[in-house]
């Protein structure tokens, strides 16, 4: 079937376009200016900008200030895509110039087009509905993006939260199930003293569970939006009745708590609060990474290495190598971490190169923050329901390892003083006598006392399991 196609202007000039589509001229123009990832904008993205074209219509609609007839449409184009509908029609690339001007129109020209069939027109009759004059109505690019940056973050980070709850949970099982296998404490890879590998799992879960709250208290900043600034925190053209209700509105839409910025100047030129969410994902990422590490440490082997623990087996870990399986899981979850880092990299620079009353960048800050959230989410899923459910320990070794550890003469510092405890591990190390038959050879301390000192388990707790 052949094509039909109408033709739009703008103060550029004049394009054609599919009449099948939705999207208009300034869409065109910005999929041939950027065509830079291959990546579109994300659906959720997407959704969030509409979020706010629709409250803005509501409260336009109530105030008379936008006609009922027109509102109407409006609303019902933008449920329409809230519905899911149209999702090929948004096709601006995620990194682009002019601040998200290309998203915001994007949006625009795909609500206007169909209101205008909704009401009877053709697209691209912009006489029935505008896209600029009745969908951004009281808005600017400079106060939807960011806010709509904002929701998405959230929409995101509360998936990203909820699996960080269940990683805890795992953590925490694992602590409990753990808690009484004696294990060799390393420091820079070497013997330390024994400890119990319940306390090592507890560990990490007390990092992931500290990491989850700093991110909780991040997300407050995304709450803080600045509707109503339009163009630089002025206000300008924005009536009196919208400016006081369009935060509201959006907050009941949305299902979150919005607040309007105190100084609408700041909170259209700075996206520091974006920063700190990165940072605080950066911050998860290295805690994620170091736990992961210590996995691959801890089940390395299985006969060579420490073999500690036992990684659930996953797939083939070689394709020349029979029987060898790789820890993939912690292997996929520190290259998350990696890829999170250097986004933290890139939104850390885009905050900073903001010029005057505006920061241009946004669309690569957001770019990088939802694809951490995203991954963060896929890897902690994976990491939690692949590898921590299922891990177990080998008792045996770690036994072993215990046994045939020197670090235990660190118990005997406050009796026979660090120079004899050192000299004592070196013969140890050197003969493989037992420590506690030197230090009964030498006649340094007594049986009892010596074997309560000694105690590994009792060595697993502050002084001694007294406190």
């Amino acid at each position: 079937m052949e094509k039909v196609f109408r033709t739009e202007s703008d103060s550029v000039g004049e394009l054609s376009l599919d009449s099948a589509v939705y999207y208009g001229i300034q869409t065109l123009r910005a999929k041939e200016n950027f065509e830079i990832t291959g990546t579109k904008i994300s659906f959720n993205f997407v959704r969030n900008v509409v979020l706010i074209k629709k409250a803005a219509a509501i409260v336009n609609k109530a105030y008379g200030i936008l006609g009922e007839k027109k509102a109407d449409a409006i609303i019902y184009a933008c449920d329409e895509i809230l519905h899911g509908k149209h999702r090929k029609d948004f096709i601006v690339d995620v990194v682009q110039g002019g601040a998200g001007t290309s998203a915001n129109m994007n949006v625009n020209e795909v609500i206007a087009n169909i209101a205008i069939e909704h009401l009877g027109g053709k697209k691209g009759d912009y006489s029935v509905i505008s896209p600029n004059d009745d969908v951004n109505m009281e808005q600017s690019t400079n106060d939807v993006i960011p806010t709509a940056g904002k929701l998405t973050a959230l929409s995101l980070a509360a998936e990203l939260l909820s699996e960080l709850g269940r990683l805890n949970e795992a953590l925490l099982k694992k602590a409990k199930e753990f808690d009484g296998i004696l294990k060799m404490g390393r420091t820079q890879l070497q013997d330390a003293v024994p400890m119990r590998l319940g306390q090592a799992f507890r560990a990490f879960a007390t990092s992931i569970a500290r990491s989850k709250k700093r991110i909780e208290a991040s997300l407050a900043e995304m709450r803080v939006i600045n509707m109503g600034a339009t163009a630089i925190g002025t206000a300008i053209n924005a009536r009196e009745e919208y400016f006081a209700h369009i935060t509201e509105e959006l907050s009941l839409l949305s299902g979150e708590n919005l607040q309007r910025a105190d100084d609408l100047f700041d909170g259209t030129q700075n996206v520091d609060g974006f920063a700190a969410v990165s940072g605080t994902l950066k911050a998860l990422a290295v805690n994620l990474s170091k736990m992961c590490n210590d996995l691959r440490l801890m089940s390395s082997g299985p006969r060579t290495g420490l073999g500690e623990i036992i990684l659930p087996a996953k797939q083939n870990g070689s394709s020349i190598m029979p029987g060898k399986i790789n820890p993939v899981i912690p292997e996929v979850v520190n290259q998350v971490a990696f890829l999170v880092i250097g986004h933290d990299v890139t939104v850390t620079m885009a905050a900073e190169a903001g010029q005057l009353e505006l920061n241009a960048f946004e669309p690569v800050i957001f770019y990088q923050l939802f694809e951490s959230l995203r991954a963060l989410t896929g890897g902690v899923r994976t990491l939690t329901d692949n590898c921590i459910k299922g891990i177990e320990a080998s008792r045996e070794r770690c036994a072993e390892w215990v046994n045939r550890s020197v670090g235990i003469v660190t118990a005997l510092n406050p009796y026979i003083g660090y120079l004899k405890a050192a000299e004592i591990a070196k013969e140890s190390l050197k003969t493989g006598e037992p420590i506690r038959d030197i230090v009964l050879r030498e006649g340094l301390m007594d049986a009892a006392t010596l074997d309560k000192v000694l105690d590994p388990l009792l060595l697993t707790e502050p002084c001694g399991g007294r406190l």
